[in-house]
């Protein structure tokens, strides 16, 4: 019971199973969790069980993805009305897409806005994970910081989760800010990545407080494959790049703070930056995956600000078994100051995040397979996108055996406009598209990312459209053609190229 510093606490304390039993049919949750780190392990999965014997649908926000299969539960067990901002759930997804789950796919830095500017908005529970609590009834959380903040400021009650798989030496890894209602702001004083403003828990009504639970569950560990042959020459590519950026004296060897999305291909490109030129590196980012571990062991990085850590379970090993050795060079705070438009302008970041397709014009699709089903979610990439110092978006030229090229001419769905990239790049080169017309970057876009296997029908395309005149050249009877014919041929490929094809 020495997790708990409030006494008052103690009386508190039930089951998950009772615990859960609080939550009632059409309630509204906000439970901690930022891509699986320092989710509800216990109370949330028992309302998932709930919903087999009994008539339950909820409301979930979370701050990210949650982790082990508690959406997948919640989703098949029809324990779930509506679920934001993010998920990467396949269970969760099939739902998504075939109507039985409603999902608002938002912004990762605007969730908690939205909650102060809808009054109407309630949240009926907070489930948030903690590694204690403080003397006054503060939690501390474990992993994550994500939405918990603005869940529990909302919230009518609140539920508790001590995991003891975390060793308390994490307290201060945190730095809590609430912010206030827009217009009111006050600027968020963030000036560098280990800028500190606020506290080392998160402060709450104790009142609020409804059970206490303990679990010995640890976070979901990550599945990151190693650098294959395509990902690491995606990273060559972009090291080349920033290479280029410092002997043209924009950056240093330094650089500026780096983000990264999440995934195979983002961590495939920061574990490039371990044998690069590059030092005394920093990140203020959302999520620290394996990759940030290997730049502190490499001296390569000297400190890193997020909202979680989402590791691989040999990582998460590596570090809270010796946690102090990276305690001082790490933050997590609350995701609207992680993804926060205002700081990360301020701090110049360089967003490093990937693409399901991009198009001759340099518009992004970053969540929608076919322009139709939903795969995760658009996540915090268009806040480092529209707000960086530089926009930078990865993909593979071509997938599924040549069936599939990530470079058409018109995306299926647009997350992130022309207007906001800066870079695109996949393993056959990178296009550096910035202050050119669209006529100058379909150019370049064909020419340095497209696979050879495409390259010579895309340019056709390319030049029939130019043909027809126009700022942003298209054929619109075709615009769209090469995902019909994947749909109803199996690949994107043409068999040949005719004469004309307007």
């Amino acid at each position: 019971m020495n997790r708990i510093k409030y006494p008052a606490y103690l009386d508190k304390i039930l089951t998950p199973k009772v615990a859960a039993m609080i939550i009632k049919n059409h309630d509204v949750l906000g439970v901690s969790g930022f891509t699986k780190a320092g989710d509800s392990k216990s109370v949330l999965p028992m309302v998932a069980d709930r919903a087999l014997h009994e008539d339950i649908k909820v409301t979930v926000l979370s701050g990210a993805s949650l982790g082990y299969d508690t959406d997948a539960d919640l989703a098949k067990n029809g324990a779930l009305y509506k679920r934001m901002p993010f998920q990467a759930d396949p269970t969760l997804r099939k739902s998504i897409n075939s109507h039985e789950v409603l999902y608002v796919d938002q912004h990762l830095g605007q969730t908690a806005d939205m909650l102060q500017k809808i009054d109407s908005f309630k949240i009926d529970v907070a489930i948030i994970e903690a590694v204690g609590v403080t003397e006054e009834g503060y939690i501390i959380p474990t992993t994550s910081v994500g939405n918990s903040p603005a869940f529990t400021e909302k919230a009518e009650k609140i539920i508790i989760e001590i995991n003891t798989t975390f060793p308390e030496s994490l307290y201060g890894l945190h730095d809590v800010k609430f912010l206030k209602k827009q217009p009111n702001r006050d600027v968020i004083p963030v000036l560098k990545s280990d800028t500190r403003i606020g506290d080392p828990f998160i402060k709450i009504d104790p009142e609020k407080v409804v059970a206490i639970v303990y679990t010995e569950v640890p976070d979901s560990p990550a599945v990151i494959s190693a650098p294959d042959e395509k990902t690491t020459a995606i990273s060559k590519h972009i090291l080349d790049f920033l290479g280029n950026e410092v002997d043209e004296g924009r950056l240093t060897e330094s650089l500026l703070p780096l983000q990264a999305g999440i995934g195979k291909t983002a961590n495939a490109i920061l574990s490039g930056f371990t044998n690069s030129r590059f030092k005394d590196l920093t990140m203020y980012s959302e999520v620290l995956q394996d990759s940030t571990f290997e730049l502190f062991d490499a001296g390569k990085l000297s400190f890193a600000s997020a909202s979680s850590i989402t590791v691989t379970e040999e990582c998460s090993k590596n570090i809270f078994s010796d946690f102090d050795k990276y305690k001082d060079k790490l933050v997590l705070r609350p995701q609207n100051i992680s993804n926060s438009a205002e700081v990360i302008s301020r701090l110049g970041i360089i967003g490093i995040n990937t693409a399901i397709e991009f198009d001759i014009y340099g518009n992004v699709n970053s969540t929608h397979i076919m322009g139709t089903n939903m795969m995760n979610g658009i996540g915090g990439s268009g806040d480092f996108a529209r707000n960086g110092y530089l926009s930078i978006f990865a993909c593979p030229s071509m997938s599924k055996e040549g069936k599939i090229s990530h470079i058409v001419p018109m995306v299926s769905h647009t997350d992130h406009t022309e207007h906001d990239i800066d870079i695109l790049v996949t393993e056959q080169g990178l296009a550096d598209i910035r202050g050119l017309a669209p006529i100058e970057r379909a150019r370049v876009i064909i020419d340095k990312c497209v696979h050879p296997d495409y390259k010579a029908q895309l340019l056709y395309y390319f030049e029939e459209a130019y043909k027809l005149g126009g700022q942003t050249p298209h054929i619109l009877p075709e615009t769209f053609s090469w995902h019909t014919r994947l749909k109803t041929e199996g690949s994107m490929k043409i068999k040949k190229v005719v004469k004309s094809i307007v």
